[in-house]
């Protein structure tokens, strides 16, 4: 009975390592290597091997395994590692009967009550083997089959139980041995348990089930929680003489959810969780019953091979999986070379086209889903030590670029403004397609797929290389919004991406300039905000690069991008070229960001601003005599815009008139519904004398007579 008690705990702890006796890999495969040079073969194709211990005769290696790698729970499945690439085969447990057309599986539901197996849960049971042997003697176990075990963790309990570990830990299939006499009518039912009901599981606790957990059941009563742990009621003891070896595939998240609510974790449960080879089945049988015939006799019957859910194979296609390693990992490896290191894992080509082949991945390997797979796969047995360490060309590294301190200028002028530069990524999701205007002459709209896209994304969603700076600058402004920072100034200088309209160019690069403010301005040392930012500060922003590079006669036009709001847009003009814009983003955009206050934003393609001839910079003596100012509000229809007053003031070449700027501009009370006033502020200075007030007020005058005679605009009383 204490055999019996503790043959109930054998497998349940739960381990994240898997050991591996070396003598036992040495009886699966034709291997010439020491302990050492195995568990350093191991490592080198990514199962890492933390430690070697000796038992005995044998040396366990201890193998750190991911989760995504059940098949390596088992000698066979690290077997297949070390073998892999070197054209040897497995040893006997390779070639498999267990064909997914095998001959043998009894399609369902043909198989029904009263015979020896019926599953009335198809969906959580994919498959489910059973066997009778008749006649055997419960006993201990061998010495080797006992060191075996031993040397991996596993107690020794009787010779049924002990060949029952044994295969699990060969070849990955967990299977569960009853005593064939006490099931109610010799059969088994395999069914969702009804709520309430309970079972005694071998650990001796009694277990409260409900109906989202599948159970082995005779035709009574549970005999087993699926996939986790056998029932008290039907082990296996001194006894037994009669005995129904089950191997079966479950549904792992049936599994996992059951293990979770009835807080038992066993090794069986651990592989069914991580999915286990639904086509190992009938092997696994065979191996059990092969070792129980040697070791406790008995009669074997015929198989019964229930198989109601056939899971459809996974096939991968790629163009070509040598383009794809180089692109991933930088190797150089031939087609035939990764033919025959995927074909040595079991992953075969099963078509080919001219333009891609298709892979169908082994029942063993759960995660081969993607080509990057794939890639992974023949860059563990190629040898990561190949990947080189290169640092990427850079010709003339440690120089400055001819256009380097125009940049340093534009830095340092919106420095001074109180702008912090932004360093955003140059991936952005594809939502932002054709949101934002961009600079002129990136983008050709004509081509079916204008941006470029990504292969390999490094960003989750982002599979764009940006066209414009905007999406970057507005998800740092939304950040900022989201930490409570309200008042904020940004600015990017970065590249821009664009395809070219030539098939097989490189994309089209253009270094851009962009700039976000909203907010307040906030002034040094103060602690209120002195007002709110507008177009026009942003404008202002755009003309400070613009001087800072050394362009002095930009222009500014009403403009109809489509991410700015009408009304408040205006399109960069340089040299008779548009090469950006400036304003107030729109109703859609400012929602899709949920922003709740007026965001101002500029762009402009500062790749085609520095290729300006520029005059160089010419330093004159400051003035020896006075300036005169003068403000004047004029009154202008609403569409008219300053850069039209300031035109006619320049060309009447007046030499004491220095400048003409705009102050400020206001529509409402007292003015018709297409009036706005403008106020502009004239400077007047003459470089040989003190001017005189009858000498200011008669160019004054002049002025607004040509402003109202050329526009039609005057003074406002």
């Amino acid at each position: 009975m204490l055999a019996s008690k503790l043959s109930r705990f054998a497998g349940m702890v739960s381990a994240l390592h898997m050991n591996i006796s070396y003598n036992w890999l040495k009886e699966l495969i034709d291997i010439d290597l020491s302990a050492e040079e195995t568990a350093a073969a191991l490592t080198r194709v990514g199962l890492a091997v933390e430690g070697i211990h000796q038992h005995k005769d044998d040396f366990v290696l201890d193998i750190d395994l991911t989760s995504n790698r059940p098949d390596c729970l088992s000698h066979l499945g690290v077997a297949r590692e070390l073998l892999a690439g070197s054209g040897k085969a497995i040893g006997s447990f390779e070639s498999s009967s267990d064909d997914p057309a095998y001959a043998g599986a009894i399609p369902f539901p043909a198989l029904l009550a009263p015979e020896i197996v019926n599953i009335l849960a198809p969906e959580t049971c994919h498959r489910f083997t059973a066997r009778i042997v008749r006649g055997v003697k419960v006993g201990p176990s061998p010495q080797w089959l006992v060191d075996r075990l031993e040397s991996l963790g596993e107690r020794s309990i009787n010779n049924i139980a002990d060949i029952t570990n044994y295969v699990m830990l060969e070849l990955g299939q967990p299977m569960h041995a009853f005593d064939l006499d006490k099931l109610t009518e010799g059969r088994i039912v395999v069914r969702m348990a009804r709520q309430g009901e309970t079972i005694t599981t071998l650990d001796d606790v009694e277990r409260k089930l409900d109906d989202s957990m599948l159970v082995i059941c005779d035709a009574e009563k549970p005999v087993a929680v699926a996939g986790v742990m056998g029932g008290s009621a039907s082990g296996i003891t001194d006894t037994t003489t009669n005995v129904l070896i089950e191997v079966a595939y479950f549904m792992r998240d049936s599994v996992r959810q059951t293990s979770r609510k009835l807080d038992l974790a066993t090794e069986a449960s651990y592989r069914f969780e991580r999915g286990v080879d639904i086509d190992n089945l009938v092997r696994a049988s065979d191996r059990a019953v092969e070792l129980i015939r040697e070791l406790a006799g008995g009669d074997v019957a015929d198989i019964v091979d229930i198989f109601p859910t056939r899971l459809p194979a996974k096939e991968v296609e790629s163009r070509e999986i040598s383009a794809a390693v180089k692109r991933l990992t930088g190797l150089s490896v031939s087609n035939d070379e990764c033919s025959h290191i995927l074909s040595s894992l079991g992953i075969d080509a099963v078509s080919s086209s001219a333009h891609s082949t298709i892979y169908r991945s082994p029942s063993w390997r759960h995660d081969i889903a993607i080509e990057e797979d794939l890639v992974e796969e023949i860059a563990r047995h190629f040898g990561y030590e190949n990947i080189a360490d290169e640092l990427p060309p850079a010709y003339g590294a440690g120089e400055y670029q001819s256009n380097e301190e125009q940049k340093k200028h534009v830095r340092n002028s919106l420095a001074a403004l109180g702008c912090i530069e932004a360093i955003g990524y140059s991936f952005i999701d594809a939502a932002n397609d054709g949101l934002f205007e961009t600079v002129p002459g990136l983008v050709t709209p004509s081509l079916d797929e204008p941006y470029v896209t990504l292969r390999d994304s490094v960003i989750e969603g982002a599979v764009r290389m940006r066209a414009s700076l905007l999406p970057g600058l507005l998800g740092a402004a939304k950040l900022n919004f989201n930490h409570q920072n309200r008042d904020i100034t940004l600015f990017e200088l970065g590249k821009a991406f664009a395809a070219e309209s030539s098939a097989g160019s490189l994309p089209r690069e253009r270094e851009l300039f962009g700039l976000v403010m909203t907010g307040s301005d906030v002034g040094e040392g103060r602690l209120m905000p002195s007002r709110e930012l507008d177009f026009f500060d942003v404008k202002g922003a755009v003309e400070l690069v613009l001087n800072a590079v050394g362009v002095s006669d930009a222009a500014f036009t009403p403009s109809d991008a489509r991410h700015l709001r009408r009304g408040q847009a205006a399109a960069v003009i340089v040299g008779g070229v548009e090469v950006g814009s400036v304003g107030r983003i729109n109703e859609e955009i400012a929602g899709n960001y949920k922003f709740r206050q007026p965001v101002y934003v500029g762009e402009i393609d500062l790749q085609a601003i520095l290729a300006q001839k520029t005059e160089p910079v010419r330093y004159e003596p400051l003035p020896k005599y006075p300036s005169v100012l003068r403000d004047v509000s004029l009154l202008v229809r609403r569409d008219q815009r300053f850069a039209s007053i300031r035109s006619v003031v320049e060309s009447l070449a007046i030499p004491i008139c220095q400048s003409v700027g705009f102050v400020d501009s206001f529509q409402g009370k007292g003015l018709a519904d297409n009036e706005s006033s403008l106020t502009i502020r004239f400077e007047y200075r003459s470089d040989e004398r003190t001017l005189t007030e009858a000498e200011v007020n008669e160019t004054h005058a002049s002025i607004l007579a040509a402003l109202e005679s050329e526009l039609g605009v005057r003074p406002r009383i």
